[in-house]
């Protein structure tokens, strides 16, 4: 056993053989919380992380399999055991297909619980530290883009630690040339958003009169020439980032529409009349003193 007793997760609503696996499960060491029903467990999982479910198949209300489905949802380095005094195949067949570790029937054999128990920890644990590793390797090849070991570069890194897991907007300041673009898509890289779309806009590189449709896009016949709908940078970047470089070029109106978008977190298109809810995170550039150009 580690110094960190692992954590179960007991549901069945038998009140009688929910109290005695906690017991057993407790008298082995484990921490051990227990739910009577799925929708009970759901909201234990909801608030609390577990390493391990073991729960019966049938239950009042949602099954044991509704309570597998949840778990592979939304917590899928949880393995799960499945108790049943119904053994047949199917449900077997069914479960496993569903992720589950294992699958034993009632009345449960002690020894053989014990043992599926260590080693799905084992498999648990193992997945954990693979994850881990790989996320590693990810930052370090993403970081081996960053050149520099100097004190300023790994406050760099710690700050890119800090602020990946959020969702704040971001701004990032500096002269030309030194990297900001490669900081953004490390920040991103490292964030919840990673494996959605990391999307760019030079705000620098776009005349005022192009930047709002670049921005928000616009509707089929919103002005001469828009002979179709063109989707904008911001809803390109939908479930992801986008990375404003250079937004100190930006005109003030452009600033009062992003800002907005900022605080309300919805776009709408030139010539649209249809409001679009939008999940981005906003990370923003300059070379400019910010400050400075305000005052």
């Amino acid at each position: 056993m580690s110094a960190y007793p692992s954590r179960i997760l007991v549901v069945d609503d038998e009140v009688n053989i929910r109290e005695a696996l906690a017991a057993l499960l407790e008298a082995d060491g484990y921490q051990v919380e227990a739910a009577s029903s799925a929708t009970e467990a759901m909201a234990v999982l909801r608030e609390k992380e577990f390493d391990l479910v073991i729960s019966d198949l049938r239950l009042n209300g949602a099954s044991g399999l509704d309570l597998l489905r949840y778990i592979r949802e939304t917590s899928p380095a949880t393995e799960v055991i499945i108790l049943t005094a119904y053994g047949t195949v199917e449900g077997a067949v069914e479960a496993m297909k569903l992720g589950a570790y294992d699958y034993l029937p009632k009345p449960v054999d002690r020894k053989r619980l014990s043992l599926l128990i260590e080693k799905a920890l084992e498999k648990q644990r193992l997945t954990n530290e693979n994850r881990l590793l790989r996320q590693r390797l990810s930052l370090k090849e993403e970081y081996s883009k960053i050149i520099g070991n100097s004190g300023k570069i790994r406050e760099i890194f710690k700050i890119i630690n800090e602020v990946a897991p959020t969702n704040a907007t971001v701004l990032i300041t500096g002269e030309s040339g030194t990297g900001k673009e490669l900081v953004a898509r490390a920040i991103h890289e490292r964030s919840l958003r990673r494996g959605k779309p990391f999307i760019t806009l030079n705000c620098g590189a776009l005349p005022d009169s192009l930047m709002e449709s670049e921005l928000f896009g616009y509707e089929k016949g919103a002005f001469t020439g828009a002979f179709s709908t063109k989707i904008g940078r911001i809803e390109m970047a939908s479930g992801g980032t986008l990375f404003l470089d250079e937004i100190g070029d930006m005109s003030p109106k452009t600033q009062v529409d992003l800002l907005r978008i900022l605080q309300d977190r919805e776009i709408r298109r030139l010539g649209g009349t249809k409001t679009i809810i939008v999940d981005v995170r906003f990370i923003g550039a300059t070379n400019k003193d910010l400050k400075t150009e305000i005052a």
